[in-house]
């Protein structure tokens, strides 16, 4: 019988089954290159909220490109189904290593470590959030590398952890206890404590808890203490089993800043184990002079005597690399060394290491300087020489981090995660549109109303609404009058339409009547365009001061925004 085919793939034999579908392995039939497929099953293909589900977890994965997560081929649908294609992973999962082997060293514990915070890392940075961490979602390649896979919940921040899609019993062995309350939020630290678990298992063949039912799991990752690492794998290092505790804190906020801050901490401790074993290491070795009973005898004394002093002239000639001497200078460079290595940096070297990366326009480079070395100076100094500028640097980086995820979850259609990024979404988007009168009205209105309150999550966009206010009253904007800057954008709407370009102009109506709607002095205008958007007879209008708008100033949006919100 002909294999079936479903899109431009052959499909071969079925690799395994999940709670999203089935996953094949098969043939890209125009290269013969093998690949796995995972195709949503026709009775879930009718469930609209699966059907998003999967869509979503495609979006994700063709935007991931990570040595260390599993690569997107590209997908589709074949009739009613749901399909992509993805690499093949022929060396089998992590889950199945453990099973083989029960336990692992540390030090392939370690590797394995390194490589997942390296994927959490990545994902993070764009903002993805993988929930599901745990062996049977980690790949394994030929030659032993690891890669993140299963994207099937991510970024779900809207279904509770007990009742999404998918979950099972072995799954709650992972489960942060933020995913299972609730409270705080799921964030990327999430991942880090299903990190701290997936490391615990690698290294003593068991999840931190064991339960017979999930009830009794989920109490344990809520109210329990791990056991130590320690008790089942004798050989841990005791700075692995404090990453691991670590990991494994109960708040979010005792875990590691991010996922790069637990990759380093995990490549110390190969420092510290190597640095270790060098300085406990016997540096000088040696025997002491036997006395022979030869010696006691005179006859024997005259005969061996020349011999006797040929000895001694011999141990004069012992090389310089052997000698006492010697071998003690190395020993005092050898701890003189290991102890430059860890002795702690003085404030001003933490300082310049923190600015310099803070000088990058790579925001990896701001985050590793905030846990490296701006935090650990100001936690050393809080009131040093370098403090403020120290907490300018770090207002610096949560702008950055509040402003990126704001406009991602504006351009996504998500509702805000505060009042505070409400309000700054409000007057962005007003800005955007070229109405920066009334930009700098909502700016000045979101930092009048959240500064008393002086909530420190609220910091970041209180300083992004003065960065903004700073930048618009630098800009020499002809388009202040409201009402002309509504008009050119009518008239500009019209054009398009007439010329064919439907699209950009409905979405200039639908910005106008979304900002403007409660505007009595723009009523008239509001009302043409919702009428046009709708394709009702909207009549005549006259365009006043209908020249050209400015075009908004994208540029004046830094640090990676999203140049337009829909």
């Amino acid at each position: 019988m002909a294999k079936r085919m479903i899109g431009p793939f052959q499909l071969d034999r079925q690799l395994g089954t999940g709670g999203m579908g089935v996953v094949y392995r098969a043939t890209y039939v125009k290269t013969g290159q093998a690949v796995a497929v995972k195709v949503l099953t026709p009775a879930l293909s009718t469930n609209h909220v699966l059907k998003k589900r999967f869509e979503r977890e495609m979006a994700i994965l063709k935007k991931l490109r990570h040595k260390n997560i599993v690569r997107y081929y590209g997908g589709g649908t074949h009739g009613t189904q749901h399909y992509y294609a993805m690499e093949l992973m022929t060396g089998g999962t992590l889950e199945e290593l453990i099973e083989k082997r029960k336990q692992l060293s540390w030090e392939r514990a370690i590797d394995n470590g390194v490589q997942i915070a390296d994927a959490l890392e990545y994902s993070h940075r764009h903002a993805i959030i993988h929930r599901d961490l745990k062996p049977a979602n980690l790949f394994l390649t030929a030659d032993g590398t690891l890669k993140l896979g299963d994207f099937g919940i991510a970024r779900d921040t809207e279904a509770t952890a007990l009742t999404a899609a998918g979950r099972t019993v072995g799954t709650y062995a992972y489960m942060a206890p933020e995913q299972i309350s609730g409270k705080p939020p799921v964030s990327h630290k999430t991942d880090l404590y299903a990190l701290g678990c997936v490391l615990f298992e690698m290294l003593t063949g068991r999840t931190p808890f064991q339960a017979s039912s999930a009830a009794e799991m989920l109490y344990q990752h809520l109210e329990k203490e791990p056991p130590r690492v320690t008790a089942s794998s004798l050989d841990c290092p005791v700075w692995l089993e404090a990453v691991i505790e670590q990991l494994l804190a109960k708040d979010p906020e005792e875990r590691y800043y991010d996922a790069l801050a637990a990759q380093v901490a995990l490549d110390e401790v190969r420092s510290k184990v190597a640095e270790m074993a060098s300085v406990s290491q016997q540096t000088v070795s040696g025997s002491g002079t036997r006395v022979t009973a030869a010696e006691d005898q005179p006859e024997l004394k005259k005969i061996l005597g020349k011999k006797r002093r040929k000895k001694k002239k011999r141990k004069k000639e012992v090389p310089i690399y052997e000698r006492v001497w010697f071998l003690s200078a190395c020993l005092v460079l050898l701890v003189g060394g290991v102890a430059w290595a860890v002795w702690p940096l003085s404030d001003a070297e933490l300082f310049a290491r923190g600015e310099k990366l803070m000088a990058s326009e790579d925001s990896i480079d701001w985050d590793t300087a905030r846990g490296k070395y701006l935090e650990p100076l100001l936690e050393r100094s809080p009131d040093g020489v370098y403090a403020t500028r120290v907490r300018d640097f770090i207002d610096k980086i949560e702008m950055n981090r509040a402003e990126t995820r704001a406009l991602r979850r504006a351009r996504d259609g998500r509702e805000p995660k505060s009042e505070a990024e409400r309000l700054f979404i409000e007057a962005w988007r007003y800005e955007q549109f070229g109405d920066r009168i009334t930009a700098l009205q909502k700016y000045g209105s979101l930092v009048a109303i959240l500064e008393p309150e002086n909530r420190e999550e609220d910091r970041p966009f209180i300083n992004l609404a003065r960065r903004q206010t700073a930048r618009i009253g630098q800009t020499d904007d002809r388009a202040n009058d409201r009402v002309a800057l509504v008009n050119r954008s009518l008239q500009r709407a019209e054009e398009l339409s007439n010329s064919g370009e439907l699209l950009k102009a409905r979405e200039i109506w639908k910005h106008i009547e979304t900002l403007y709607g409660t505007n009595l002095e723009l009523k008239a205008q509001v009302r043409y365009a919702r009428a046009r958007r709708e394709g009702v007879d909207a009549g005549p209008f006259e365009f006043e001061n209908a020249t050209p708008p400015k075009p908004p100033d994208n540029a004046a949006i830094s640090n990676g925004s999203e140049p337009s919100v829909e």
